[in-house]
């Protein structure tokens, strides 16, 4: 389980429906569920200044707090649960994971951006999904 760059506790439908789907999967299937949440490192420079650490100490509780988000909707349904923190690209964190892990499926949030828009920001959704060779459910947000 991941989902893309929306803290789950902003209480978002798009992470719910992510979160639920892949609690779902994990307890029809007697799964065990990864809640994955990848830190975009920051760049290192020879001062290290401490914005930087505030800024990765800040990405770390949203980590946390997100992967709670999961740990909670999971345990509530009685689905075996573990949280991973990592740091990196997170497309590529994510792919890693998954083939370390052997993982049987990958369920992600995206915001569903077409065109322009995916262009311009970039799709960890859509990265992964070319780059994995473990199967991606991608849950999207509705269109209104």
């Amino acid at each position: 389980m991941w989902h893309e760059r929306r803290n789950a506790t902003d209480g978002s439908e798009l992470v719910k429906k992510a979160v639920e789907t892949a609690v779902e999967i994990a307890r029809l299937s007697g799964a065990k569920l990864y809640a994955v949440y990848v830190i975009v490192a920051a760049t290192r420079s020879p001062r290290d200044f401490g914005w930087e650490r505030a800024a990765m100490e800040h990405f770390r509780k949203e980590g946390e707090q997100a992967t709670r988000f999961v740990e909670e909707s999971a345990k509530a349904a009685g689905v075996e649960v573990e949280s991973v923190l990592l740091e990196g690209n997170p497309a590529d964190k994510i792919v890693e994971f998954a083939e370390q892990q052997g993982t049987e499926m990958i369920v992600m949030g995206t915001l569903g951006k077409t065109g322009l828009d995916r262009f311009l920001l970039g799709s960890v959704a859509e990265k992964v999904v070319r780059h994995s060779k473990t199967p991606v459910l991608v849950v999207r947000e509705e269109n209104p």
